[in-house]
């Protein structure tokens, strides 16, 4: 009887994520879908889409459960989150976490101020480095879900931290990319964009 009530006990305390992780199969199947503008490996050939190859399956979570729920907004991708259960979720994250992710190159005229920016800041405008939360190569911080950003597409980095700078975009923890890129001129946002998708 003890012992029963223990392991009830344990299957009650054990986190919910356990239950719902990701098989990375089954994503491979439900992430059919998304392959039209993703790739059928997560690396998009339109640089205004993200590629999702390699990145955190939590992140990758965290942002469909957006869409879904309303946090983040996208015409797009709203509808098709909305579809989506917690474990097609689970799954679809999985698949992509798992896939390799391609590289891209910076265009030489932004490699000087696009490196200094991620590896420095700027102290003028009280500008983080960007590597403080994203690290030196840019493989992000799955622990505290600061995503994988080394090798995405510039121009789809860009959007988004003009969407951050302009608060379309506002899903973000505590306001930080909101904080981050208002410091930043448009100059800025394209040089470590740019600098980011040749990063590996």
């Amino acid at each position: 009887m003890l012992n029963k009530l223990i392991s009830g006990l344990v299957l009650v305390l054990l986190p919910a994520a356990l239950f719902a992780a990701g098989n990375i199969e089954a994503g491979r199947q439900k992430a059919a879908i998304c392959a039209v503008c993703h790739g059928t490996d997560g690396n998009s050939s339109n640089p205004s889409w993200p590629n999702l190859a390699g990145q955190h399956a939590e992140y990758i979570i965290k942002q469909l459960q957006d869409y879904r729920d309303g946090r983040r907004k996208n015409d797009q991708m709203a509808p098709l989150a909305m579809a989506l259960s917690d474990q097609d979720i689970a799954d679809i994250a999985a698949y992509y976490a798992a896939q390799k992710p391609a590289t891209g190159q910076t265009r030489p005229e932004n490699l000087e101020t696009g490196a200094h920016l991620y590896r420095a800041g700027d102290v003028t405008k009280g500008l983080a480095a960007c590597m403080s939360c994203h690290g030196p190569t840019g493989i992000g911080n799955p622990a505290a879900n600061y995503p994988r950003i080394n090798a995405q597409h510039a121009a789809y980095t860009e959007l988004q931290l003009k969407a951050f700078k302009a608060e379309e975009r506002a899903n973000d923890l505590n306001g930080i990319m909101r904080d981050i890129s208002g410091r930043m001129s448009n100059d800025a946002i394209e040089a470590v964009a740019d600098y980011l998708q040749g990063l590996h």
